[in-house]
């Protein structure tokens, strides 16, 4: 598959949905998102349910694979109804002759000294193995004698035979399908990629989460978030926003692999110079230079200095309530 363009995975990165979820990577420590088993629907993600729904599950998944956001191992196979599309479905091990599976499966028994073969019911004798030609008792495996493999005897038709045929039946709607007829798919586990990775530490994602705080401290939240000037300028903030249709604040993030410039500070004093929010927050991951800080407290902007998301999460909630 291609590897998608770094155009195509900043897009990616901008949607909150995509956001959330790599944000659970970093916060929780998620090296890889195994699915779980539901008995009636098959595999599941509930982390990814949470953020887009359980319709919409696979269709996102599969974005981000194809986006190069998220890489994949196949972690099981799965059988569907192909007349239900139900995932509650049983094996049944069925007899060649007459299709039934009220069989019955036995263990060949081979006695090593004399070479008699047969089930090994037809061995048991008073809790022991003795065989029924020599009337020896067979007591160690390999030296007396050997499992030489299974042997099935139908109940319905009594026909005997060493190999019976899988038939698939669906517990939901009571259908009987083959292989063949079987819808049979991959499933896959989860992880991120190196570079969605690497853009999770300088920040990328650290929109979704911040949008996700405020609007659980009961704010309304845009991102990116547009403000009118006096200018007549329109200017964009990575996130605008307010409480009760009041107290407006501005949020912009900076990253970076060392150390943000200044120049993402002067950057958002000349729009908030122009704009006029209540309240500017800067968030720079993982530190200010000396002179963005300086440059900071005389624009009055509140610097948030994070190493990470969870400190810059901690850091921006005392922020914006105090």
């Amino acid at each position: 598959m291609p590897k998608a363009s770094k155009k195509d995975q900043l897009k990616l990165y901008k949607d909150h949905k995509v956001q959330l979820l790599i944000s659970r990577f970093v916060s929780e420590e998620l090296g890889t998102m195994n699915p779980t088993f539901d008995p009636k629907h098959g595999f599941k993600f509930p982390i990814v349910e949470e953020i887009v729904g359980e319709s919409n599950v696979d269709d996102f998944l599969q974005k981000l694979y194809e986006g190069d956001v998220l890489e994949r191992k196949l972690y099981d196979k799965i059988v569907y109804c192909p007349t239900c599309d139900s995932a509650n479905v049983s094996i049944h091990y069925t007899c060649p002759q007459c299709k039934s599976f009220d069989i019955k499966k036995s263990a060949l028994i081979e006695h090593i000294k004399c070479g008699y073969i047969d089930k090994e019911d037809a061995f048991q004798k008073d809790g022991k193995l003795v065989c029924p030609r020599c009337h020896r008792d067979l007591v160690t495996p390999d030296l007396d004698y050997n499992r030489a493999g299974v042997w099935c005897t139908c109940k319905q038709c009594n026909k005997s035979f060493d190999i019976p045929v899988p038939s698939h039946f669906c517990r939901d709607c009571k259908d009987n399908f083959t292989f063949e007829e079987a819808v049979y798919k991959d499933v896959y586990s989860y992880s991120l990629t190196p570079d969605a990775k690497k853009e999770a530490t300088l920040g990328w994602i650290l929109i979704g989460p911040i949008m996700e705080l405020l609007e659980g401290l009961g704010y309304t939240v845009e991102s990116p978030g547009f403000l009118d000037g006096k200018s007549g300028t329109r200017h964009m903030f990575d996130l605008t926003a307010t409480i009760n249709g009041k107290n407006l604040t501005a949020i912009d993030v900076a990253t970076s692999s060392d150390v943000v410039s200044e120049q993402s500070v002067i950057s958002m004093f000349a729009k908030i110079f122009d704009a006029t929010p209540e309240k500017a927050c800067l968030v720079a991951i993982p530190k200010m230079s000396e002179a963005g800080r300086n440059l900071a407290k005389l624009y009055k902007i509140e610097l948030i200095e994070a190493k990470d998301q969870n400190d810059a999460i901690v850091a921006l909630r005392d922020c914006v309530t105090n």
